[in-house]
């Protein structure tokens, strides 16, 4: 039997905790430790039965792969430190904040010949991968992503918090270039857009609309989709789908059967197995540079349609 990879986690709070529990218990990893600038989250190392440090660097030499977790603005510079030492890389989404970083990144691990992939997490949605399979010349996708507001995020955006999945999304369906695209979005609570919407339109005709907000009380994740010969609608929280198709003059109603999968455990299971088999050694995610590419684009057009404040006279 093939040894596991020795795996660690940068940044352990709300979703690289998670990271690490599923490493601990895949069969094809080994954690080998945890990192996080808060010395108190030395308890989780505990709780993991795995090593914690302070400073991420110190699992360099230790770790075959890494997943990064940590606010977005500091995913170039540890991710930069990885990949320099020839460790595979999983970085949360977005991949950085500037798009010179992210081709920064890229080119270091074609040199380094690493696996570079970015945690789009919807990708390895089962309900998402049948979608894939059923959609074909697509002419219109609505798209809402809703949650509550937690605060988590302090350092951007709903475009790039949210949205960017959908982003991501939509670029892999419609398999074609943008055109030209509508976006407004407001500033609520943060001095960033907190709930997004833009208007795409693709050189080959389809129409894409999505809506990001972080402060709705309740969750939703559904997509849209309509097709020449049929309407797909698809809840990505409850991995569940139906299908109208056209039917001479009917429309006839179908459920599609989901296997359904914690998709973080499928994202780090692709992570792990392409690692293993090559396929994704100096051929990093460059998806998720598209996609962060158009985020920044659609980000920068809402905070120029922002109203600038009124400045008042004095009498």
């Amino acid at each position: 039997m093939t040894a596991p990879l020795k795996v660690g986690v940068v940044g352990v709070g709300h979703l690289g905790k998670e990271h690490a529990r599923i490493y601990r218990d895949l069969p094809e990893s080994e954690l080998v430790g945890i990192s996080d600038s808060d010395p108190a989250k030395a308890e989780k190392a505990t709780e993991l039965g795995t090593a914690y440090f302070q400073d991420p660097r110190e699992l360099i030499g230790k770790v075959d792969a890494v997943s990064i977790a940590t606010p977005t603005s500091t995913h170039y510079t540890v991710a930069k430190d990885f990949l320099k030492a020839g460790i595979h890389t999983l970085i949360e989404k977005p991949i950085t904040l500037k798009l010179e970083e992210a081709d920064e990144l890229l080119d270091l691990a074609r040199k380094k010949n690493c696996a570079l992939q970015v945690g789009h997490i919807e990708r390895h949605n089962p309900g998402f991968k049948r979608i894939e399979e059923i959609a074909k010349n697509i002419r219109f996708l609505e798209i809402h992503r809703l949650g509550p507001f937690t605060g988590r995020i302090n350092d951007c955006g709903v475009v790039l918090d949210l949205m960017i999945h959908d982003l991501d999304i939509v670029l892999g369906l419609v398999k074609s270039e943008v055109a030209s695209f509508d976006a407004i979005g407001v500033n609520v609570l943060t001095p960033f857009e907190d709930i997004a919407n833009v208007r795409m339109k693709f050189k080959n005709g389809a129409v894409a609309d999505i809506t990001a907000s972080r402060l709705t009380f309740e969750k939703q994740r559904k997509i849209r989709i309509f097709q020449e010969d049929a309407y797909i609608s698809l809840d990505f929280a409850a991995q569940s789908c139906k299908i109208f198709r056209k039917n001479g003059a009917e429309i006839v109603p179908e459920i599609v059967d989901i296997e359904k999968a914690e998709p973080l455990k499928e994202e780090l299971k692709f992570f792990l197995a392409n690692i293993r088999s090559g396929k994704s050694l100096g051929h990093p995610d460059t998806a998720a540079r598209d996609a962060l590419k158009l985020a920044l684009e659609i980000a920068r057009r809402v905070q120029a349609e922002q109203p600038k404040p009124t400045v008042h006279s004095k009498p």
